[in-house]
């Protein structure tokens, strides 16, 4: 399989991270130099700017980011529950993804906001932590199968429990 072209791979970061990223953590996680890191993310505002997209690339006060356009906002507020952030949602996505995940694993792949996510998500009743050494193992809930409607030997693989 071919190599995704660097503005692909950063979109793909910007997605997974959900917060805003400087040039040096995109170069970094890119593995890449910062003017490549540059030139990928103009090539992307450009791509989004002229394609019929709910989504487009800004640059923010903190850095470069991937969101949604403002004129979808309105569905943001129907859609996402009022209780989770979007971020949140994504944190959750991955923890359900990799049932059960250690955190440790988790904040390398969604950065350290995950933190915070993962805390939110325990008050929530949606996931659940168990001390592993160092860090957590860490799992949705049965409370997650039944918010969302998700019967979990469709969703997930891993029938490891808490």
């Amino acid at each position: 399989m071919n190599e995704p072209r660097l503005a692909t791979q950063i979109e793909a970061i910007l997605y997974l991270k959900a917060q805003p990223l400087s040039i040096k953590e995109i170069s970094e996680y890119a593995n890449c130099d910062r003017a490549q890191a540059e030139d990928a993310i103009l090539e992307l505002i450009s791509d989004y700017a002229h394609r019929d997209s709910a989504l487009e690339v800004v640059e923010t006060p903190n850095g470069y980011s991937l969101q949604l356009r403002a004129t979808y906002q309105n569905l943001m507020q129907d859609l996402v529950p009022a209780e989770l952030g979007v971020g949140a949602l994504r944190t959750l996505a991955a923890i359900a993804l990799k049932n059960p995940i250690l955190q440790t694993d988790l904040i390398e792949l969604r950065g350290s906001s995950a933190y915070q996510q993962v805390q939110e998500l325990v008050e929530l009743g949606l996931v659940q932590k168990r001390r592993e050494g160092r860090s957590y193992w860490i799992e949705v809930t049965e409370k997650f199968y039944q918010y969302f409607e998700v019967d979990d030997s469709e969703l997930l693989p891993s029938n490891r429990r808490l």
